[in-house]
């Protein structure tokens, strides 16, 4: 069991040595020896072992294994693809409270605005707000995301069809949760901040018996922000439960209540650059950080979750693994918002627009994996057969005002105007029935070079409906994942690589509502990446790593130059890029976190009269480079300092008659750390030492968000 130590057991013996005739040879002699009877009785002996914490399983920065990956528990060296891991340490080190926050030491990963209501993020120049996961399974609906229940978060770069099935083009996000375990846990969390930030988390659970453990995870928050008019209220409950059944049987089963409700934050829009040059735009003077342009009390976003997950696995006696995963979710989703949608015009005024949109979604997946390792003579396989079960039914309405744009000056920012959303411009519902097959095989042909492959088939069936009128659209895909690594290791702890993969996303888009019922061709887009790199774990707590990649977009429906009433596919948008990662400790005392991405991200074929061939990608950098340092002074005192740099990048993807460029920044974050007691740290983190004035990122053109002045935020950390 969890609960009990490792341990071997030498019972008590008798040794009788009964009377006999021996010999005894030395020095050439052979020597008759008689032995009397006797008994000789030891003492037991117990010969315990270290475990590891089964509700901290992962110490520190760096994490050294990963199942998400090929699902199977496989050392991270030994995986052939580029993956970040943000370790529960981190994430308290960082007071990191949302998504965007996860990724900024994450190179090659930038966060997007997502239209003030939801996680948006862009990974090698691919935008999603579908690739989420939670152990694995699909968590796919337009929200912001909370860590109070997270151990680790996964960040997996490169086409993941293989693993995920449809979407993760650019790359997925997965959230492993916290488990009930059998080394208690009692912490509570207050945090306060700048701009009224307040927070509290609670982290409690221990082995009620040799069989069963509970963990219950608690959140609540309610935030301003240096934003005017926005304000955040969210609050969960997870309550797990672990069971042991057997020494080969594990069972983990939890449920989740969570409600985020804030402002609708579209940010700032842009304005001319000097000259009147509308083709480089630049935002609208973000060093007035404050100002909402549209009207806050009437962008209100509320999103509420309900979920269940239960895992069970079982190990046979012949080493034979079987393990299933079900997830329930139900997500509610409503968010209106009255944002700017022109630039800034040259009398001082700006268009406004505004809507409604309201989404139910209701998802159901179910995989079993089977796991089994054998050797062939001197050959070891690690063979994976899976298969995935998925429905998701999805309702979602979108309502317009009758006159959709006004206008308010600009040195104003925030109006009091109101709309009447009378306009229903979109009710659709979809059907979504998936289901897929996969097998991998990870093969060990001597201690320096191993390879994986797999494959995975997906039956995706989709029927859309269009309530407006009636129309109905039925597709059906059978979409064929595969990929492919071979690793070579000189020595054992460097690794060199080289990796094939694809995904598809599917033509209703990451989300499976922006089906455009006019599409000629309801191919999917293809994505295919091709990587070769390092892993070097210098030492057994610091870890390096390198990657070279390609990745291709294929079926991009474009209007057709010759009937632009029609729509044709090209294969239309390549990246290349660098990417180098190190997480772990330098010394003792110095731990790191941190990478530098170097990508170039362009057009290759025209998309349409204006957006032409060698167009480059929107949010995506040329460079990005962060670095988190924190340094141990002694056994009480701490302190950290971080650097976030990237070079400019477009809004959006630039036009012949338009684009917004924001520019490029370096931003400083620092902590101080202190140890009240062996119970009790507190902490102090500072974000935007400087006081820089920078754009964080964007939606569009005219939606920018500026960045955070120089702001700060206290946390205590109590355990009892």
């Amino acid at each position: 069991m969890l609960q009990k130590r490792n341990y071997f057991k030498i019972s008590k013996l008798k040794i009788a040595l009964f009377q006999s005739l021996g010999l005894m040879v030395g020095f050439g002699l052979t020597l008759p020896i008689a032995f009397a009877e006797e008994a000789i009785q030891l003492e037991s002996v117990n010969v315990t072992s270290k475990r590891e914490s089964d509700t901290h399983p992962v110490k520190g920065y760096q994490a050294k294994k990963t199942t998400t990956a090929t699902k199977t528990e496989t050392d991270l060296i030994d995986t052939p693809q580029a993956i970040s891991v943000i370790t529960q340490d981190t994430i308290k080190d960082q007071s990191i409270q949302s998504v965007s926050e996860a990724l900024r030491y994450v190179p090659g990963v930038t966060a997007a605005q997502g239209e003030g209501n939801r996680d948006q993020i862009i990974m090698r120049g691919n935008n999603t707000t579908g690739d989420f996961y939670v152990n694995g399974v699909r968590d796919d609906i337009q929200t912001y995301r909370d860590f109070y229940n997270t151990d680790r978060i996964e960040v997996l770069k490169g086409p993941n069809g293989m693993i995920f099935g449809r979407g993760a083009a650019g790359g997925a996000i997965n959230r492993v949760t916290k488990e009930a375990g059998w080394d208690p846990i009692a912490e509570v969390t207050a945090s306060y901040g700048a701009y009224n930030q307040k927070r509290i988390s609670g982290d409690i659970g221990q082995g009620l018996n040799d069989v069963a453990a509970i963990r219950l995870n608690t959140v609540y928050e309610n935030s301003d922000s240096y934003r005017d008019g926005f304000n955040l209220e969210r609050y969960g409950i997870t309550p797990t439960l672990t069971l042991r059944p057997t020494e080969d049987t594990k069972i983990v089963l939890d449920a989740e209540y969570f409600m985020d409700k804030r402002i609708t934050d579209r940010g700032v829009p842009s304005v001319n650059s000097a000259g009147n040059n509308a083709l480089k735009n630049r935002p609208y003077d973000i060093g007035n950080y404050s100002q909402f342009f549209g009207n806050a009390k009437e962008s209100p976003t509320e999103t509420e979750t309900h979920a269940f997950n239960a895992m069970i696995e079982h190990t046979f006696k012949n080493g034979l693994t079987l393990r299933n995963r079900t997830r329930y979710a139900d997500y509610d989703k409503f968010y209106q918002n009255v944002f700017a949608n022109s630039p800034v015009r040259n009398n001082g005024t700006v268009a406004l627009d505004s809507y409604r949109d309201e989404t139910d979604r209701e998802n159901l997946f179910n995989q079993t994996d089977v796991i089994y390792t054998l050797k062939t003579g001197s050959v070891e396989h690690k063979l994976l057969a899976g298969v995935e079960l998925g429905n998701q039914k999805t309702n979602n309405a979108r309502f317009e005002p009758t006159v959709s744009e006004g206008t308010v000056l600009a040195t104003v920012g925030e109006t009091t105007s109101q709309f009447n959303y009378s306009n229903t411009t979109r009710n659709r519902k979809s059907k979504i029935d998936n289901s897929a097959f996969y097998v991998q095989d990870q093969i060990t042909l001597t201690s320096q070079w191993q390879i994986i492959a797999g494959l995975r088939h997906d039956k995706f069936e989709a029927k859309h409906t269009n309530l407006l009128n009636n129309d109905v659209i039925k597709t059906t895909d059978n979409l064929l994942s595969p990929r492919a690594g071979l690793i070579f290791k000189p020595i054992e702890n460097i690794a060199l690589y080289a990796s094939y993969s694809a995904s598809y996303v599917p033509r209703a888009g990451d989300q499976l509502t922006d089906l455009t019922f006019a599409t000629s061709s309801f191919k999917p887009e293809k994505f295919i990446n091709k990587e070769i790199g390092t892993k070097w774990d210098v030492n057994p707590e610091l870890s390096l790593t390198a990657a070279i990649y390609k990745l291709e977009r294929q079926n991009v429906a474009v209007v057709d130059p010759s009937a632009p009433t029609t729509q044709i596919l090209v294969d239309g948008q390549e990246i290349k890029g660098i990417e180098l990662g190190f997480t772990g400790k330098v010394s003792s005392k110095w731990s790191v976190v941190g990478g530098l991405a170097i990508q170039d991200g362009e057009l290759t074929k025209n998309q349409s009269t204006t957006i032409l061939k060698g167009a480059e990608l929107a949010l995506t950098p040329q460079r990005t480079f962060s670095l988190w340092n924190k340094y141990d002074i002694n056994d009480i005192w701490g302190v950290a300092l971080g650097v976030i740099s990237r070079s400019e990048m477009y809004a959006a993807i630039p036009t012949t008659s338009a684009s917004t460029l924001l520019p490029g920044y370096t931003r400083y974050d620092a902590a101080i750390y202190g140890k009240i007691s062996e119970k009790c740290r507190l902490q102090i983190n500072l974000e935007n030492l400087t006081n820089k004035e920078y754009a964080l990122y964007a939606h569009n053109n005219n939606n920018i968000t500026p960045g955070s002045p120089l702001t700060g935020r206290a946390t205590l950390i109590y355990s009892f």
